[in-house]
């Protein structure tokens, strides 16, 4: 399917519909490839940081800019008014609070397990399958914290934060309630720990989920074909922001779409995704009103239990 087959491309010149055809086909594999080298000349020249930031910037501004050119819903350039909100979590969750969660969860394994470092992991294996062994160990936790915070009711009130959303772009890719950003890196960082993993390889692993991230959630028409069946792409990511709970049930990994395809909730059907994304319940529109929604909505849940209880005359 070319741009100008799609139900929201434009009319335009044949050289600049040619173009936009051949950013839908390389836009993914090539910003992340593209990232991923930024972010590997920086570590080479003991700047990680700077070259993350660099690359995390970079792709930022260039999604940004394509969502104008090529939209894959023009109706998601309308604004929503949460962008401050998505600002707020991105910063929230993306900063002090995913820190000191990671810092915490790994200082409990230290005290309970206190494994020898390196004992487990490869460290005679190349670079590239270190990180790729990585993804795999890290992904498992993404993946069952993610389904987790759909299928129990109790953590679906935080999820539903980043549910609420009615557009799908760069900015709210952030958009996390900090109790599920939390479990997230609980349930990740812990096994790489565990495996011994060295540094270099935490930096990786959180380098490249930090640029999926950024690439799932953008409003560009992108294709990447088999490639779907390896990563997460905006493809699949965007059934998983449908309202229908049986679309939206699915595409739970963070990076990587093998545990998706071995549990069986990879979904890619061969129709175009609702424009009309979200929740059913209502959410606050303010973010403290967001922070405050999930606790409040779980002590509902405890009333309505209890009353019911009494009722049952329990």
């Amino acid at each position: 399917m070319t741009i100008e087959d799609h139900p929201q491309g434009e009319k335009a010149s044949p050289a600049v519909t040619g173009l936009k055809s051949a950013i839908t086909w390389t836009a993914w594999p090539g910003l992340m490839t593209l990232c991923i080298a930024i972010t590997a000349y920086g570590m080479a020249n003991d700047e990680p940081i700077l070259g993350f930031n660099s690359a995390y910037l970079l792709l930022g501004v260039t999604l940004i800019l394509l969502e104008r050119w090529m939209p894959y819903e023009k109706t998601w350039l309308e604004n929503d008014g949460q962008t401050f909100a998505n600002i707020a979590h991105t910063l929230l969750n993306k900063g002090m609070v995913q820190a000191a969660a990671a810092v915490t969860t790994l200082i409990i394994v230290v005290d309970v397990v206190e494994p020898e470092a390196g004992a487990l992991w490869p460290t005679d294996w190349p670079q590239w399958a270190q990180i790729v062994l990585g993804l795999l160990i890290a992904e498992f936790g993404f993946y069952w914290a993610h389904r987790l915070a759909h299928e129990v009711p109790w953590l679906w009130p935080f999820h539903a934060v980043h549910h609420s959303v009615t557009r799908l772009w760069v900015i709210n890719t952030g958009r996390f309630h900090f109790v599920d950003t939390a479990l997230s890196v609980a349930l990740s960082q812990p096994l790489l720990y565990l495996a011994g993993a060295p540094v270099e390889v935490f930096m990786w692993v959180g380098g490249i989920t930090a640029f999926s991230g950024l690439l799932t959630h953008t409003n560009v028409v992108m294709r990447a074909g088999w490639l779907n069946y390896v990563f997460n792409t905006p493809e699949l990511h965007r059934w998983h922001h449908s309202k229908v709970v049986e679309e939206g049930n699915t595409n739970y990994g963070e990076v990587l779409m093998v545990y998706d395809l071995l549990f069986g909730t990879w979904f890619l059907p061969d129709r175009r995704p609702p424009a009309g994304i979200g929740i059913s319940e209502q959410m606050p529109t303010s973010f403290a009103g967001q922070l405050a929604h999930p606790f409040r909505t779980l002590s509902a849940m405890r009333r309505e239990r209890a009353a019911a209880n009494v009722i049952a005359g329990d």
